[in-house]
């Protein structure tokens, strides 16, 4: 018998299956069996025609439960969509049919799902950073981009300048409703226009040496400005100057001149230190010599005060008694002028009295000349030669006192 061939007793092919006649379900009965079913669903008799009308009533009314039923579902649903949460840092812009009608921070919210209302979420923490003369590469290097970094300078030289700008958004609403271009391409622009405007009022000698902090100083100001007239809702947090070079023709006379002016700058600073460790040691040296003359000022004062006070108190004494006055100042003087020498003098004449030399008050002296006046150029005296000098001034003072009485 063929394998294909159904025959036997218990209608089985050659393998043992049964030979069954029923095939895959049809994909029309399959249709109408879902027919059937949301036709019940909404209220549309899904069975055969023996059903009579109440049996058709009563899934009316379940058809109309299953509708509402699905309706609310899909309300919830779709009011579920307006659920958000706003992360720290950032901020929500609500907009019910275009219009600005709330903004909230950070934290879990809801507002009217699409199509009535709409939200934007913006960073306000977050630093942006633009590039303007030049771009970063992504091995580290930076790429020069000549249509933003040449610019002219006052004195009509051109230069090669670049620089780096931070910000970020500070106001939401005046960022989504003022600024339909990319941020970075607006602040790239801004900066652009601020940088030409500062060196083109700059020379380059100013701007290559001691003139940056002045020209970033001033490029951060024009950038807020131009972005504040915009009303673009940015901040800009810092200006730095990546890199301001003259032309590669003449960098090397340029390079020439900064080494020129370190060095002024160096001889200048040592000037000034050796200036700094002179002057006040100077100043001091002519305060010491100030205060030594003031001092020998008055002690030279205070000493001549002192011999003329000395000299009207002896000339009062001198009134009273002259004679003993004479005689005082006489002996003074003798014993001021003998102290110094090493002269001894004797008197033997009439005297039997045994001569006493003083060898130690001798010795002492000697060991003191070089601090005494020196007398060894002068003549030696003889007793009586003295004793008539003496007798001579005696006589010379006796004659001066008669001719003043």
């Amino acid at each position: 018998m063929p394998w294909n061939q159904p025959g036997g007793s218990d209608g089985k092919d050659p393998w043992g299956n049964r030979n069954s006649q029923d095939g895959p379900p049809d994909l029309d009965e399959i249709v109408k069996n879902l027919q059937k079913r949301f036709s019940g669903l909404f209220g549309r008799g899904g069975g055969d025609g023996s059903r009579d009308s109440g049996t058709g009533g009563g899934g009316g009314s379940i058809g109309i439960f299953g509708v509402g039923m699905i309706l609310l579902l899909l309300l919830l649903g779709w009011m579920a969509t307006g659920i958000y949460t706003v992360k720290q840092g950032e901020r929500a812009v609500i907009l019910r049919f275009g219009k600005l009608v709330d903004t909230t921070t950070a934290g879990l919210h809801w507002n009217f799902p699409t199509p009535i209302e709409k939200r934007e979420i913006v960073n306000v923490e977050q630093v942006n950073t633009v590039e303007v003369g030049y771009r970063s590469t992504r091995n580290g290097s930076l790429q020069s981009v000549p249509r933003e970094s040449l610019m002219l300078t006052e004195d009509e030289n051109i230069i090669d300048i670049a620089f780096a700008i931070q910000f970020r958004i500070q106001d939401p609403t005046l960022f989504l409703f003022n600024v339909s271009d990319d941020k970075d391409i607006v602040v790239r622009s801004a900066t652009e226009a601020a940088v030409r405007e500062t060196i083109g009022k700059t020379t380059m000698d100013l701007a290559l040496t001691s003139g940056r902090a002045e020209v970033i100083t001033n490029t951060s100001l024009i950038v807020q400005t131009i972005l504040d007239r915009y009303e673009s809702g940015i901040e800009v947090l810092t200006v730095e100057m990546q890199h301001a070079l003259p032309p590669a023709e003449v960098k090397a006379a340029f390079d020439d001149a900064v080494k020129a002016r370190e060095d002024e700058v160096r001889l200048v600073n040592e000037a000034e230190a050796y200036s700094n460790d002179v002057i006040p040691r100077a100043r001091g040296a002519a305060a010491r010599i100030m205060q030594d003359a003031e001092a020998y000022q008055a002690s030279v004062v205070a000493a001549a005060n002192g011999e003329a006070e000395r000299f009207i108190a002896v000339a009062k004494e001198y009134a009273r008694a002259p004679e003993v006055t004479r005689e005082r100042m006489y002996i003074e003087t003798m014993e001021n002028v003998l102290t110094g020498s090493n002269l001894v003098m004797v008197d033997q004449q009439n005297s039997n009295n045994i001569m006493y030399l003083p060898l130690d008050r001798m010795v002492n002296r000697m060991d003191n000349m070089e601090m005494m006046p020196d007398y060894s150029s002068r003549p030696t005296l003889t007793t009586d030669e003295l004793k008539r000098q003496i007798d001579n001034f005696r006589d010379a003072s006796d004659r001066s006192d008669r001719s003043r009485r």
